[in-house]
């Protein structure tokens, strides 16, 4: 199983050109052809592709030197030199290119499929038959081939959702984007049981007819990320790695712990720890949810009257309550994710 990575330092090279060749045609009873000397090869691409089944940056981390093959030399009977080929590099959605000295963005790759060359291979040397004149029957001089491009970078992985999952350790997270989608994050009862951001599609919708298999659904990517602490902002904790993944996503839903008694107080923190470290996050669209709506009795006064009083401590805020075990609210929540990402469809943070 592959190593969730979000960075990489990687060298990057096109291909050089093959060299041009300098040659004679020779032959029974032609004792003195003509120049013969073919063009070397051009030398391959490099090129970057996004792939939607990729979702971590670990295969650049294993390899870290990517270099295109160089043009072969051109030959004598007028033989031309073989064009390196291409080198692909894949990376996930989401990737971002920099330059690893300068800092400089080279590139913010999108959610959809994209090739895109980045170093070109260099041309191939010519041979001698090009250099032949009324003046110079015999020419001996064939161009070398031209070298390729090479550059340092930093490649970092910021995750491209519609909805980002925010909570403290333990709050259902994993649990909740295990019965919405296909994902299988890891659960237990223990805190950062969750250790890398992890995506699923929520697919929502009827179908659109009884004539035929088409559905009138809408997919939504939800992302999982690893569980906040107070003070991960400036470090604490595992979640401070991974805030630049909600960064991007289309709305927020707050998860808050009901059987916690910390459950009035939770989303300050939550909110403060992503305005610290992006006022931009603390303003995105979002939901509050309070999770584990079975904790109590077996109607659950306890966590009813919780989940009230956290509606009426944060009378602006839109509060639902659920319990993944039971499957309690969980339509609701559903339809109101489905509001999130239609309302903001053409917004992206």
């Amino acid at each position: 199983m592959q190593k969730f990575a979000d960075e990489a330092l990687i060298e990057v090279s096109s291909g050089s050109g093959g060299n041009g060749c300098a040659a004679f045609h020779r032959e029974k009873f032609v004792p003195k052809g003509g120049p013969s000397g073919g063009d070397g090869g051009r030398g391959g691409d490099l090129i970057f592709e996004v792939r939607e089944n990729l979702r971590t940056l670990s295969h650049l981390r294993y390899k870290q030197k990517f270099k295109a093959e160089n043009g072969h030399d051109g030959e004598g009977r007028a033989r031309y030199g073989k064009n390196g080929e291409d080198l692909v590099v894949p990376v996930p959605p989401g990737t971002i290119l920099k330059d690893a000295d300068s800092g400089e963005l080279l590139r913010d790759f999108g959610k959809n499929p994209e090739r895109w060359v980045f170093l070109k291979g260099g041309n191939g040397g010519w041979g001698n038959i090009h250099f032949k004149s009324s003046v110079n029957q015999s020419p001996k001089k064939a161009l070398p081939g031209k070298p390729g491009e090479a550059r340092h970078l930093r490649v970092e992985l910021q995750l491209l959702a519609d909805i980002g999952l925010v909570g403290f350790p333990n709050a259902g997270k994993s649990s909740l984007l295990d019965r919405f989608t296909r994902a299988r994050p890891k659960i237990a009862p223990y805190p950062f049981t969750t250790k890398i951001p992890n995506l699923g599609v929520l697919t929502y919708g009827a179908r659109a007819s009884d004539k035929n298999d088409d559905f009138d659904a809408k997919n939504i990517l939800i992302a999982d990320i690893p569980g906040l602490i107070e003070g991960a902002s400036t470090g604490a904790g595992l979640g401070i790695r991974f805030l630049k993944h909600i960064s991007r996503t289309r709305a927020l839903v707050f998860l808050i712990d009901l059987s916690k008694n910390n459950y009035l107080t939770a989303f300050s923190v939550l909110l403060n720890e992503l305005a610290s470290f992006s006022s931009d996050l603390a303003e995105k669209k979002r939901i509050i949810v309070g999770s584990k709506m079975d904790f109590g009795d077996s109607i659950s006064p306890s966590s009813a009257e919780r989940l009230e009083e956290l509606k009426k401590a944060l009378p602006e805020e839109k509060i639902f309550g659920i319990s993944v075990f039971s499957g309690e609210g969980l339509d609701i929540l559903a339809e109101e994710i489905v509001k999130l990402t239609t309302d903001n469809a053409d917004e992206r943070g």
